[in-house]
C-alpha cells in the first residue's frame, strides 16, 4: 500500500535524515520526495511504500507523530487512496 508522509515545522538540520532513518527501521520505503523552506518553516511531502512495514498502519502513524512531537513537527501519514479522495474537487 502507498501512503503520504507530511511534515511541518520549524526548520532544523537533520529533519530528512531523520524521518527517512524511522521509516527505513519500520521497513517502509520513500519512493518520492518534494521539501522547501519558507523563511522558517520546513514543509515535506513524501510518497511512501508500506508493503514492507514491520508494524501496523496505526502503529506507525503514532510512531510519527510521537516522533514529531519530540522534534517540533508535526509528522502524518494517511493512506493514498484516502488523501487522494479527500483531495478531489
Amino acid at each position: 500500500m502507498k501512503a503520504i508522509v507530511t511534515v511541518i515545522g520549524k526548520d532544523t538540520v537533520g529533519i530528512i535524515a531523520n524521518v527517512c532513518s524511522l521509516l527505513a527501521q519500520n521497513g517502509v520505503n520513500v519512493l518520492d520526495i518534494s521539501q522547501t523552506v519558507m523563511r522558517e518553516y520546513f514543509t515535506m511531502i513524501m510518497l511512501v511504500e508500506t508493503a514492507g512495514c514491520k508494524v501496523d498502519f496505526a502503529a506507525l502513524a503514532d510512531i510519527l507523530r510521537k516522533d514529531g512531537q519530540e522534534h517540533g513537527l508535526d509528522i502524518r501519514i494517511q493512506r493514498e487512496d484516502i488523501f487522494e479522495a479527500m483531495h478531489r474537487i
